[in-house]
């Protein structure tokens, strides 16, 4: 009996420095940054490394977005971008850049490769913004099962310039059965279809962050077989709009909890919000902003909305807003170019994660296998 004592003191006293380790190891954050219906993402390793996946708006809102991603790269102590992936070519996604060069170093550039919906300013942005940087720095494209080199992070690219990844990932590849409830749309010609989506993992943590693919290349990917598998974390793709977003995708990733990165007349739209809200094992929705494209029908509880309009009604519409008839001029969008919010998630190898709203500072922490906690 006093042998196995030992034995067993000598077991926990092994075990501890390693358990106390992981309790007290650095989080992977991941910073999901207002950029009124544009897309950027930054996330920070435990190592320091940083991938930001692009840039917010261009034109007059170009200065506005670049500030609010330096905000949350002054949080994270972030002094340069390690990678900087664009997911495609529309300007709600690379606008930002010619801005964001000018305040923080850039060290590699991925994308999928030419652009294929061209407009005037997306050649002028070629011309005189990402050539020269590029030209000057790393540069990728990268095409479906590539692996991004990040410290600490298992890096997956699942699609790009349309095409998607023909392997399963580890422990994917079951047949899919919410194919049935995702019918093929019209093809999208746009450069939406070509966006370059990303599988990450951290130990047992699993984001997907697929920028703005649509409806059909989610099919290609993911039916008949799921090659993905499932995910803790969805940043719900092209800013929760319909041509996005099949249960097929959705539903068969089984997410914990799903980040819109929307405006208030941009994504979150109803077609789409029954889908994310019918996701089997989905706990939360966080929304940047409410949706008057979906009004209270389709919306969250104001804790999980983080960013609220500058130029309120005196109450919020219950049905969804109707644009008007073509040829009648909507209302302006309400205005939001002051102060804005963040989400802010810390992960760990163990799979738990805490979402933060940073306009209530509202947290909720998601661990593996057990109830959730709210803070």
């Amino acid at each position: 009996m006093r042998t196995t004592f030992v034995c067993l003191l000598a077991i926990a006293a092994l075990a501890a420095p390693a358990l106390a380790q992981t309790r007290g190891a650095k989080p992977l954050e991941i910073y999901v940054v207002d950029v009124e219906g544009g897309n950027a993402t930054l996330f920070v390793t435990p190592s320091g490394e940083t991938v930001l996946i692009d840039t917010g708006n261009g034109g007059p809102q170009a200065a506005r977005d670049a500030a609010r991603i330096m905000e949350a790269a002054k949080d994270a102590g972030v002094t340069k971008i390690d990678h900087l992936i664009f997911t495609h070519w529309h300007g709600d996604h690379f606008g930002g850049l010619a801005e964001l060069a000018k305040q923080i170093p850039i060290a590699r550039f991925y994308d999928h490769g030419p652009n294929v919906q061209a407009t005037p300013a997306t050649d002028e942005f070629f011309k005189t913004v990402y050539e020269p940087l590029t030209s000057k720095a790393m540069h990728t494209v990268v095409k479906p099962g590539d692996s991004i080199a990040v410290k600490d992070l298992n890096w997956r690219v699942v699609a790009s310039a349309g095409n998607v990844m023909k392997t399963n990932l580890s422990g994917a590849g079951r047949p899919n059965p919410y194919c049935a409830d995702s019918k093929p749309q019209d093809p999208d010609p746009t450069e939406n279809a070509q966006s370059v989506s990303s599988y990450i993992t951290f130990g047992k943590f699993r984001i997907v962050h697929m920028g703005d693919l649509t409806y059909n290349k989610e099919i290609d990917l993911m039916c008949p077989n799921n090659r993905l598998g499932t995910a803790d974390l969805f940043i719900v793709s092209h800013h929760g709009q319909a041509i996005s977003n099949s249960p097929a995708l959705v539903h068969a990733l089984h997410p914990r909890a799903a980040i819109i990165n929307n405006g208030t007349r941009k994504g979150g739209q109803p077609d789409a919000m029954r889908v994310l809200f019918s996701s089997p094992g989905l706990e939360d929705l966080w929304q940047m902003h409410f949706s008057l494209l979906s009004g209270q029908e389709y919306t969250v509880p104001g804790a999980f909305i983080a960013n609220q309009i500058d130029q309120p009604d005196t109450t919020l519409p219950i049905a969804a807003w109707t644009p008007p008839p073509q040829g009648q001029q909507a209302p302006p969008a309400p205005v939001h170019n002051g102060k804005s919010y963040y989400f802010k998630i810390a992960a760990q190898q163990d799979g738990t994660f805490t979402i933060t709203n940073m306009r209530n500072n509202f947290s909720k922490t998601y661990r593996p296998g057990v109830a959730n906690a709210t803070r």
